[in-house]
């Protein structure tokens, strides 16, 4: 496979850098289709490289959001112990799922968000209080975030964001950068797993990551910006249009 060209890859972490910061997500969610369509990576190789790849981005928005005071710290740590877990084991599926199960259930992942996003309205407001029920659903949280994030490559914020939004009730800056902050410890630990592995293509991770974690900055006072329910909307108009490319894609192949 000849390698992309740097412009390319510079375009895509800028892409995916503005994406990350506006929506909480790391960039994941746009990275994985780009390889896909852009680079013709395969579906695995595209979820382990992105994951890397969003590493940066996610460090440079979490520190935007944590410096407007829209980081929950205390829940960030309570859910990143859940997601490094299920990172490692997202991480253990990924070479093992046959590539058209995980193209699907990429997509279908998209949907669901989406659909969750649309009916939901989200507030905005301080932190909830801890409690048992809670640091209990932060872990469960984590733990389906850390899986996503190893199985896809989206770092889990198609998940934490919509979760902490729509059933903990937690107001959606500090669900996005929250989520930001765990998805240090996740694209960390499934990196390392997936590396071992064979699976990322380091030089493209690096460029990407890199370019993005620059564009990230601007992106996230983007989403600090944006009035809550046209930032949900935007964003599941995204992952409609995403799943719709790749659904058509795939149905090509």
């Amino acid at each position: 496979m000849p390698r992309p060209s740097v412009w390319i890859l510079v375009l895509v972490g800028i892409l995916a850098g503005v994406f990350g910061g506006t929506f909480g997500a790391g960039g994941g969610i746009i990275l994985v289709p780009l390889f896909v369509t852009v680079l013709r990576f395969d579906q695995r190789r595209a979820s382990a490289t992105s994951l890397l790849a969003i590493l940066p981005s996610s460090i440079a928005g979490g520190i935007t959001y944590l410096a407007n005071g829209e980081v929950d710290l205390i829940a960030a740590v309570v859910i990143a112990v859940g997601a490094v877990v299920g990172a490692l084991l997202g991480s253990a599926l990924l070479k093992r799922v046959p590539l058209t199960a995980l193209t699907w259930g990429f997509i279908v992942l998209l949907l669901l968000t989406a659909v969750r996003l649309v009916f939901v309205e989200p507030e905005r407001g301080e932190p909830i209080p801890l409690s048992v029920p809670v640091v209990l659903a932060y872990l469960a949280v984590g733990l389906v975030m850390g899986v996503t994030s190893g199985l896809f490559g989206v770092g889990g914020a198609v998940i934490g964001v919509p979760a902490l939004v729509a059933l903990l009730g937690v107001s959606d800056l500090i669900a996005k950068g929250t989520t930001l902050a765990v998805i240090v410890a996740t694209s960390v630990t499934g990196s390392l797993a997936n590396r071992r592995g064979g699976l990322v293509d380091i030089r493209t991770a690096l460029i990407v990551g890199g370019v993005a974690a620059v564009a990230a900055v601007g992106g996230s006072y983007i989403g600090l910006a944006l009035p809550p329910r046209l930032s949900a909307v935007l964003f599941a108009g995204l992952l409609v249009l995403t799943a719709v490319q790749l659904t058509v894609r795939a149905l090509r192949r």
